[in-house]
């Protein structure tokens, strides 16, 4: 359903049907989940144990190694691209950026879990907001950008996620980079884990959440 689904101008196809109320139900019994897994380990004493202290990021290590989302978030940041530089419609949309100071493994596990809730604020008003009408624009089916470049990006659920591209105004692009979140986050993962138990690591690579295939991207 995914794949290919966003083109430019709109989408591949309709909604498929029954999508609200698989939505709908998904609103309703998600935040159950949530309370279940947060009764599960937040105030589990040996969760406690194994988070609270480990990893420990301070802000401005994590500003100096340039993470952003949810690890530098945990760290004392609001930065939030979707506030920051609303795009897609983010300003219309009421939702909190969760945030601590820790810096810690436990931390990074609660601005998640909050980061869950807010996403469900966001889903129930994106699906009262979907409009009736046309999924696709006329667009050429071969388009030629002007001779320039741009940086744009997005609030990944691991940070920020660019793109530069500069065109020479033909069909292909002359130079595109990536800024992916995944590689920018494992740089820091030598500082957090130095003098921590080597069954630390596991855990703040846990909250690190990398993707290989974007790190070697």
């Amino acid at each position: 359903f995914f794949p290919s689904y966003i083109r430019v101008g709109g989408l591949r196809e309709d909604l498929p049907r029954g999508f609200h109320e698989a939505v709908n139900a998904f609103l309703e019994r998600f935040p159950k989940k949530l309370d279940e897994y947060e009764g599960l380990l937040t105030k589990n004493d040996m969760f406690l144990r194994r988070t609270e202290g480990v990893g420990v990021l301070a802000q401005s290590d994590a500003l100096a190694w340039g993470l952003l989302g949810p690890i530098a978030r945990a760290s004392g940041s609001d930065y939030d691209v979707r506030k920051y530089f609303p795009y897609l419609g983010y300003e219309t949309y009421d939702f909190n950026i969760p945030t601590a100071t820790e810096g810690d493994v436990f931390a990074r596990y609660r601005v998640r879990m909050q980061e869950m809730r807010q996403s469900l604020r966001i889903i129930e008003q994106a699906v009262g907001k979907i409009p009736d009408g046309p999924i696709m624009a006329k667009v050429p089916k071969v388009m030629k950008p002007p001779v320039g470049e741009i940086y744009h990006s997005i609030e990944a659920p691991k940070g920020e996620l660019g793109y530069f591209i500069v065109s020479d105004g033909s069909t292909q692009p002359y130079r595109v980079r990536v800024r992916p979140p995944s590689f920018v986050n494992l740089q820091a993962l030598d500082q957090m884990v130095r003098g921590q138990l080597v069954a630390d690591v596991i855990a703040v690579i846990g909250t690190l959440d990398i993707v290989l295939g974007e790190v070697d991207r």
